[in-house]
């Protein structure tokens, strides 16, 4: 708990800025009490009071099932009783709770101008506590019972919508329905509610007479609220019984309950078996006994894979460096530590050149800058100072058109999860092989590559999520070369490709790497402590020592004969023993002790000997354009037009979207289930409207819903969308297409299922509800349902797009889902709202989603309420809502969704959190 500080602090701090705007808009001054509107008004307050301290201990949740995991290992283990650790979490979380809700009633309560008595406000202080202990309790219970995230938020977010339907405002006591009238008494809210609207409205200064009754008592009867005092007494012991209740399911639920059984890696069956001996692992290998080797055999493969891979023809090109220096602005740490410079050097004057059809290793010790150079080479830093020369065959490098004619295979195999094997290449293919590539060709190559790095076998798999479903981890790195192969790169750079193998996988691996490199292209590897017929496969090695200095560059030979030779000349250094691991060995000898005790600059030996004379001619060699060769040059930045990358992102979106049932599906099923159980709830309501409670319910129907299933719809998509964006950053990185088709099919895609589940509920609830069946007023609820679900989808994909990840979305999405549901015009109608904050009204879109469900329903009505004046007048009068408005609420309701998408567009664009 100590060390997750940063999230209570948070949760202090939002309730604090909470309570600061309650306070401005339930200003004392502006409140008054002189009518039973005006009691409206209070009773609005202390329900968002109620919902804010409730709804602050949600965070609860994720944090209990991010620990469930430990947990249920060290019950499995005898490691104490669950008891012992239910227990704990539950008193811990008292001290919190006398903090949040001391600082939320002892700002709010004088300003707002709740009855001014110290027994009043330490009664609301103690109901407060008490139903915030609830309400951490009742989240502890729904995480340890739905055990991840998706079961916990889908029956979560329903236990919390019935407690709020059912809480006696959103819905009157005497309109429940009869068969619901067990959840209405079994609601913690509800208990809740009553206790606090009693303390209020039975304080003095609602005891003002109106025919006969006190103020007070009128306030909650009009609101089928109990108005005995003694109900503050029901109320606070109820709540004080759930906190025992739901801790005590919290704790049968850690007792009795086990986790859900991990989904691991499901391999299909290859159809082929390549075993490690008998093909020696298919890459050039020594035997370490009789130093002999199959020679001819390895020539026959080598020749054979030239042709494998090749239907479509590609140009081989070199690639060379001199002087390559990389800084960053120096740390504030380090220079606090006593550094002067303003830069820091990564890289210091590394030269080299990589060739076609040679395996190049780069190795170094940890922190020798061995991804850092290739970053660099590939053009990946997103930040820092480079200074050099790069060539490609002799021309000067240019990121754009290098993107076109290069591969990087990322350390991390980064896919998309939801779609096969052959769809990744499929789509990788599509967006990166020139325009005029058709389409059986395409197919055909693609074929070709697949059978190149054995995954033939594999085509119909998932790719799935690392480790949980789908590919395997050494199925997966190969994955990340075929998917780079398929856009025919001249060079390929591959990070680590071996890292996190055992010694069979790796082997497999990297005879795809062998074979990638026979068929004549340029290829690099960052590699660490390789075994030794790993380091065999390797042609070159660019060794480099901490501080971003190269020490050797050059052959390796067989059984890496060059190298020992190389190192064994240094005065001092120890010769390699028979059968040890010359990588070992090499960076054993290497280290910058062995330089101390040796009293030796690798660096410097390497500058001054003739292999960095020769080096030095072949990079000069390179750098220099042959004849008849022309400088790399395309018509376009991307292979494929706007149109055709916007179709390939919506294909692939489609199939991600489709095979994503925890998403879809569980979606799909919220939204029918709860339009039933709304249905249900506020049956035939849509059909009254003689008192302004039966308005106030209608409304309450509507409010509930666009809330819970907005917040359903704006929570869910964000992992989706986070999950996708990683994606995004790679396929960008690699030239596959611009930002803009990639947020305009992640837009798109949301649109049918949004429109068909909007259909779903419409169709349900407005049947049950009741409301007048005519085309224009059917059309319009399905109007302002769907572009109010679809605005909450966007702004939850918004809120991903400027964030770094997902988890501080739900946080910052989360604090303005609460302003909306404050400035929604339910809580406390537009008129009410003090002129200073009018204007957040009118930027909140949920406050346009009430205005155009309740006008377009009951804005033409013009029959006599109770009250003597007409619905048409009363909307007009109480809400502010008049039905001229109606086509223009509908416009900047629209206006909202093409704002979203928009931001979401441009910082997609824009922002890039992923640092290198």
């Amino acid at each position: 708990m100590k060390r997750n500080s940063f999230v209570y602090f948070f949760k202090i701090f939002q309730l604090t800025v909470m309570a600061l705007i309650a306070i401005t808009i339930f200003l004392r001054t502006e409140m008054k009490r002189d009518t039973i509107a005006d009691g409206g008004i209070y009773t609005g307050a202390l329900f968002f009071t109620v919902i804010m301290v409730m709804f602050n201990g949600m965070s609860e949740l994720a944090m209990t099932i991010y620990k469930l995991p430990v947990f249920y290992k060290q019950r499995d283990m005898f490691f104490f009783p669950p008891w012992a650790y239910a227990i704990p979490s539950w008193i811990l979380k008292i001290p919190i709770s006398f903090v949040e809700v001391a600082i939320w009633t002892f700002l709010t309560y004088y300003v707002i101008g709740f009855d001014p008595n110290v027994g009043r406000l330490l009664k609301q202080y103690l109901l407060l506590l008490l139903v915030n202990q609830s309400a951490g309790a009742l989240f502890r219970f729904i995480g340890a019972a739905g055990r991840n995230m998706i079961v916990a938020n889908t029956f979560g977010l329903f236990a919390l919508l019935m407690l709020f339907a059912l809480g006696g405002v959103v819905l009157a006591r005497e309109d429940v329905k009869k068969w619901w009238i067990w959840a209405f008494w079994s609601s913690p809210l509800m208990y809740a509610q009553n206790a606090i609207i009693v303390n209020e409205f039975t304080g003095h200064k609602w005891s003002k007479l109106v025919n006969g009754t006190k103020l007070g008592v009128l306030v909650m009867e009009s609101r089928g609220f109990f108005p005995q005092p003694y109900w503050y007494w029901i109320g606070a012991g109820a709540t004080f019984g759930f906190i025992f209740l739901f801790n005590i399911l919290y704790l049968l639920a850690l007792t009795y309950l086990d986790p859900f059984d991990k989904t691991q890696a499901v391999l299909p069956q290859e159809t082929e078996d390549y075993p490690v001996s008998a093909q020696g692992n298919s890459i050039r290998r020594r035997s370490m006994s009789s130093g002999s080797s199959s020679t001819r055999t390895d020539a026959i493969e080598a020749n054979a894979n030239r042709k494998r891979g090749m239907i479509l023809p590609f140009e081989p090109h070199s690639l060379t460096f001199d002087d390559i220096t990389y800084s960053v602005d120096m740390p504030a740490e380090m220079k606090t530590q006593g550094a002067t410079e303003d830069k820091l050097e990564l890289l210091k004057g590394v030269s080299g050149a990589f060739r076609p059809g040679v395996l190049t290793a780069l190795m170094g010790v940890s922190g020798a800058g061995k991804t850092t150079l290739m970053d660099v080479l590939a053009g990946r830093k997103t930040g820092g100072y480079i200074d050099g020369n790069i060539t490609i065959s002799g021309y000067p490098k240019n990121q754009s058109t290098f993107a076109r004619i290069s591969g990087y295979c990322e350390q991390n195999d980064i896919h998309s999860p939801n779609v096969t094997v052959y769809e990744s290449l499929v789509y990788s293919a599509w967006l990166r092989l020139p325009s005029d590539v058709d389409a059986e060709t395409r197919k055909t190559f693609i074929e070709e590559v697949m059978e190149l790095v054995e995954l033939t076998p594999l085509r119909g798999s998932l790719v799935g999520l690392p480790g949980v479903t789908g590919l395997s981890t050494e199925q997966r790195k190969r994955l990340t070369i075929a998917v780079e192969l398929v856009a025919n790169p001249s060079i390929i750079f591959m990070d680590e490709p071996t890292s996190g193998l055992d010694a069979r996988a790796a082997a497999i691996v990297m005879r795809t790497v062998r074979n990638t490199v026979n068929t004549g292209r340029t290829v690099v590897c960052t590699i660490h402590q390789p075994s030794i017929d790993i380091f065999e496969a390797f042609d070159e090695l660019f060794l480099m020592k901490r501080g971003g200095k190269e020490i050797y560059v050059g052959p390796l030979g067989r059984q890496s004969i060059h190298l020992i030779k190389y190192f064994e000349s240094i005065e001092g250094v120890p010769k390699i023993k028979d059968g040890y691991n010359p990588a070992t060995w090499m960076l054993e000898v290497t280290t910058s002790a062995q330089e101390l005790v040796l009293g030796v600059d690798f660096t410097d030996h390497y500058r001054n000997s003739d292999l960095y004379t020769r080096n030095k001619a072949l990079i000069k060699e390179l750098s220099v354009p042959q004849q008849g060769t022309k400088d790399l040059f395309y018509p376009t930045k991307y292979s494929q037009s706007f149109f055709m990358q916007c179709v390939a992102c919506l294909w692939k979106q489609h199939w991600s979207y489709w095979r994503n049932p925890p998403y879809t599906a569980v979606r799909f099923v919220f939204t029918t289930f709860i339009a039933i159980v709304f249905g249900t709830i506020f049956w035939d309501l849509g059909s009254k409207w003689k008192t302004q409670q039966d308005l106030s319910n209608a409304m309450g129907s509507m409010y509930t819903s666009i809330l819970f299933l907005g917040f359903q719809y704006g929570s869910t998509v964000q992992p989706v969308v986070a999950i996708e964006r990683t994606v995004f950053y790679r396929e960008r990185a690699a030239g596959m297409y611009s930002a803009l088709p990639y947020a305009f099919s992640q837009f798109l895609i949301e649109i049918p299922y949004v429109f068909v589940q909007s259909l779903i509920y419409g169709v349900i609830v407005y049947s049950m509800m009741g409301f007048d069946w005519t085309a224009e007023k059917f059309f319009w609820f399905i109007y302002f349902m769907f572009f109010s679900l679809l605005y909450f989808v966007l702004y939850g994909m918004m809120t991903v797009a400027v964030t770094p990840n997902h988890n501080i979305a739900a946080i910052i999405s989360s604090f303005f889902y609460s302003l909306w549901n404050l400035f929604s015009g339910f809580i406390i109608p537009r008129p009410r709202i003090p002129i200073w904050w009018r204007w957040y009204y009118w930027a909140t879109p949920l406050s346009y989603t009430l205005y155009g469900l309740l006008v377009s329903q009951f804005g033409q009505v013009q029959e006599q309420m109770d009250s003597g004046e007409t619905v048409e007048n009363f909307l007009k009068n109480y809400y502010g809502f008049e039905y001229d408005m109606l086509g223009m609420v509908a416009g900047i309701l629209l206006g909202f969704v093409v704002l979203f998408t928009f931001i979401f567009a441009y910082s997609i664009r824009a922002f890039n959190f992923q640092r290198r």
